[in-house]
Formats: C-alpha cells, sequence, structure tokens
C-alpha cells in the first residue's frame, strides 16, 4: 500500500454541504455503517463543535434520503458474510461490532440471518471454499481448527468435523492441550 503524499497545502475543511458529497462519494465506493462514516468525516470536518454539528447535520440528511440506514447494513453485510465467505456466527458478529453496529441490532439481524442454519454444513462448505482437506497429522490438524476459529465457528462443531474425517484422538487431545495453555497465559 503506498503511502499518501503530503501537500504543500492543507485539505480546506469541509461544511455541511461538502460532508453529505463525501458522504455520497464514500458510500458509493463501498457501504459503510453510520459510525464508520462518521470516524472518515470527522478527518474532513472542522475541529471542535462547529464541525460535530457539520458532521451531525450531514448524517441526518443522508439518513432522510436514505443513503445511510445501520439496519439495512447489517443484513446486506451479514447475507454476504454467510453466503459467499461462508463465516460463522461469531466473525460475523465480531465484524458487524467493529463497525459499530448496536449490539441489539446485530442480535436481530444474526438471528434472522443464522436462526435457521446448520453451522456444520456452513463450516463443510467453508472449508470446501477454502479447498482445505483431511489433516494428515497434527499441525494440519492445528492448522485447520485454528482457521474454523477464525471464522467463527464452535469449538463443538471443529471437533465433530474432525472426529467424523477420523482424525486420532490423540491429535484431538493434543488440541484441547494446546487450548488450554493458550488460555492460561
Amino acid at each position: 500500500m503506498p503511502f499518501a503524499r503530503k501537500s504543500a497545502k492543507p485539505r480546506p475543511f469541509l461544511n455541511e454541504a461538502g460532508l453529505y458529497d463525501y458522504g455520497v462519494k464514500s458510500l458509493g465506493r463501498a457501504m459503510r455503517s453510520e459510525a464508520e462514516l462518521q470516524r472518515l468525516m470527522k478527518n474532513r470536518a472542522e475541529p471542535g463543535e462547529r464541525g460535530e454539528a457539520a458532521i451531525a447535520a450531514a448524517l441526518l440528511r443522508l439518513r432522510d434520503h436514505g443513503y445511510l440506514d445501520d439496519a439495512a447494513f447489517a443484513e446486506v453485510y451479514a447475507r454476504l458474510r454467510q453466503e459467499n465467505e461462508k463465516f460463522g456466527v461469531r466473525r460475523v458478529r465480531q465484524d458487524l461490532q467493529q463497525k459499530g453496529i448496536g449490539s441489539e441490532l446485530i442480535a436481530e439481524t444474526l438471528e434472522a440471518r443464522y436462526g435457521q442454519t446448520n453451522e456444520e454444513a456452513l463450516a463443510r462448505e467453508h472449508l470446501e471454499r477454502k479447498r482445505l482437506r483431511k489433516p494428515e497429522n497434527e499441525k494440519e490438524t492445528a492448522r485447520i481448527m485454528r482457521r474454523l476459529v477464525a471464522a467463527g465457528f464452535s469449538t463443538s462443531v471443529i471437533y465433530k468435523i474432525l472426529r467424523q474425517w477420523d482424525v486420532p484422538d490423540e491429535a484431538l487431545a493434543a488440541l484441547d492441550n494446546l487450548e488450554e495453555d493458550s488460555h492460561e497465559q
């Protein structure tokens, strides 16, 4: 990623109309939550109370015109992560929290999206999508477990999949020991 050049003259601060245009362009490039857009606008607005008021007015205008809707953002984000990335509910919850979505809205969205989903089937689809095959040794078993945990699947589902792959119990016991050691530190 190249570093941005510092220009000789600093960027002028944007007023409410400029922030509104900046918001529309930013939302045109990528879908964003209200908190993300507010964070981006803070860099372009005048510091202090006047800048905060301009940001609030621009965000209100974006909401009124239908450009900014956290509920729709959360639904689309969760749908895309489930259908395309095959991520589990834990990963999507964490990502939405990082994007500044409220916990009640996250709970509603994930219940609607993942309520009837079979987590084991989704985990198998994730493994297939990532082209991960049956592990041959403890090292590969640990790698697959880490990948599935990072993708947001519960350890019970992960162990169920590994047992169905006939992974030796010694390898699973070694994973339990590794997991306990990492929690103690």
